[in-house]
C-alpha cells in the first residue's frame, strides 16, 4: 500500500509538471505570433502608433518635431561667428587648422562691426585690471579680451570684471623659447575664431593704455597695415643670431629683428597662425642665444608679407638704460609729464603720411604705478 501511494503521488506530480510546461510553451508561441502578426501586419484603422513596431513613423515624427525642442534646434548663422565661450578642448594643431578657415564669399551677410582684439599674454593676475576697466568701460561691442596665464593659475576676477572668464586653455612658457611664439598663436588662434575680431594686439600684465579706447580704436581700424617691427640688424644681437641650419629655407638675408609686441589685422594674423614652413625650422634651430619672439614674426612677416606691415610696434618701451630688458616704471616715475612725453614727443608715418601718434601702449608698469595712472587717466588720457 505504501509503494502503491508514493507511485501515485509522483505520477500526479509529474503531470502536474507536465502541464504547467505546455502551459507555458502554448502561451509563449501564442504572444510570438502575435507580435509578429503586430509587427508585420499593422492594423490599417490604428491612430496611435507605437515608436517600437512602427520605426519608419517614429523616425519622420523625430525629424520633424517642433523647433522649439532645444535638442534639434537648427543652426543659426550667430552660431557659426563666435564661440559661446572660450574654453575648448582641442590641441594646438586643432586650433590652428580650425582658425585658419576663411570665408571665400568677401561680402558679409549680416552687419559686421569690427572689434579690436586684446591678447593678454601674463603669468597670472593683471595688477593694472582697474585702470583697464575704466578704459573699456562703455565700449562693448567694439572690443574682445583673450588672456593666456599660466596653466596653473585658476583665480578668476569677480562677474562684473571685463576679464571675466576670458581665459583660454594656455600652456606653460619660457621667456626666449618656442613656447613663447606658442602662447602667442594660441592667443591669435582663439581671438580669429570670432569673425568680429578685425585687429590683434599683444600686451602684457606690465603694459597700460597711452590713449582713450576711441582714438585707440579709430587709430587701428582706420590703419591700412599693421605695426610689426623687423628691421636688419648687422650686430651680434641680431645677424649673429642666424643658424646656418636655417639655409636654403631661410638665408642670412631673410634674417630680421622686432620687437615681440605686435598687432596685427586679420590678414597678417591667419598667415601668422597658418605658417607650417617656416614654425618648424625656427623651432628645430632658433635656441638662446636666438631668440624666438625677437626674430619669428620678424624674419617671417619678411618672408611672406613685408608690405603688410609698418614696419614699427605701437608698444612703447625705454630701452635707453642697454640690457636685455626695458626699464621698469614705479610709482615715483608715473607722472602727467612723463606720460605726456611718451604720448607726443614722437613722429611717425601712418597711412602715408606724418603722424604725432605714434605710440599706443607703454610698458613696463610696475603694480606700484595703479594709483598715480588712475589719478592722471581722467585728465590726461581721458577716460574714467
Amino acid at each position: 500500500m505504501s509503494i502503491h501511494l508514493v507511485t501515485t503521488i509522483v505520477f500526479t506530480l509529474s503531470m502536474s509538471f507536465l502541464v504547467v510546461l505546455l502551459g507555458i510553451f502554448i502561451n509563449d508561441q501564442f504572444r510570438k505570433i502575435v507580435i509578429y502578426e503586430d509587427f508585420y501586419l499593422p492594423h490599417q484603422h490604428t491612430t496611435t502608433f507605437s515608436p517600437i513596431y512602427n520605426l519608419s513613423i517614429s523616425t519622420h515624427l523625430v525629424c520633424n518635431s517642433s523647433s522649439n525642442s532645444s535638442s534639434n534646434r537648427s543652426m543659426e548663422l550667430k552660431d557659426w561667428l563666435s564661440p559661446k565661450g572660450l574654453w575648448h578642448s582641442m590641441n594646438d594643431e586643432e586650433l590652428m587648422w580650425r582658425a585658419s578657415m576663411v570665408p571665400q564669399i568677401e561680402k558679409y551677410p549680416f552687419t559686421r562691426i569690427p572689434r579690436v582684439a586684446f591678447l593678454f599674454l601674463t603669468r597670472g593676475r593683471l595688477p593694472l585690471a582697474p585702470l583697464w576697466q575704466l578704459f573699456f568701460k562703455g565700449h562693448e561691442g567694439l572690443f574682445s579680451i583673450y588672456l593666456h596665464t599660466s596653466p596653473d593659475f585658476n583665480s578668476e576676477p569677480p562677474p562684473s570684471s571685463v576679464f571675466y572668464k576670458r581665459r583660454i586653455p594656455s600652456q606653460g612658457v619660457q621667456w626666449g623659447r618656442s613656447t613663447m611664439i606658442d602662447a602667442e598663436r594660441r592667443l591669435l588662434a582663439n581671438a580669429l575664431l570670432d569673425i568680429s575680431n578685425e585687429r590683434f594686439i599683444l600686451l602684457s600684465e606690465s603694459c597700460i593704455p597711452l590713449f582713450n579706447f576711441t582714438t585707440l580704436y579709430t587709430f587701428l581700424t582706420n590703419s591700412n597695415q599693421s605695426f610689426l617691427g623687423l628691421f636688419d640688424d648687422p650686430r651680434k644681437i641680431g645677424r649673429g643670431r642666424y643658424n646656418k641650419c636655417m639655409y636654403p629655407t631661410i638665408t642670412l638675408s631673410d634674417w630680421r629683428k622686432g620687437s615681440q609686441w605686435f598687432e596685427v589685422h586679420r590678414e597678417l594674423a591667419l598667415k601668422i597662425i597658418s605658417d607650417v614652413t617656416y614654425y618648424p625650422i625656427f623651432k628645430n634651430h632658433c635656441a638662446p642665444p636666438c631668440y624666438m619672439d625677437e626674430h619669428y614674426l620678424p624674419t617671417l612677416v619678411n618672408k611672406v608679407c613685408p608690405k603688410l606691415t609698418s614696419n614699427w610696434s605701437v608698444t612703447w618701451a625705454d630701452w635707453s638704460a642697454g640690457g636685455s630688458h626695458p626699464t621698469t616704471f614705479l610709482k615715483k616715475d608715473v607722472t602727467e609729464e612723463f606720460l605726456k612725453s611718451v604720448r607726443s614727443e614722437f613722429n611717425c608715418s601712418y597711412n602715408g603720411k606724418l603722424s604725432s601718434i605714434c605710440f599706443l601702449f607703454g610698458r613696463k608698469f610696475h603694480p606700484s604705478t595703479l594709483q598715480p595712472l588712475l589719478r592722471i587717466a581722467p585728465k590726461l588720457i581721458g577716460f574714467g
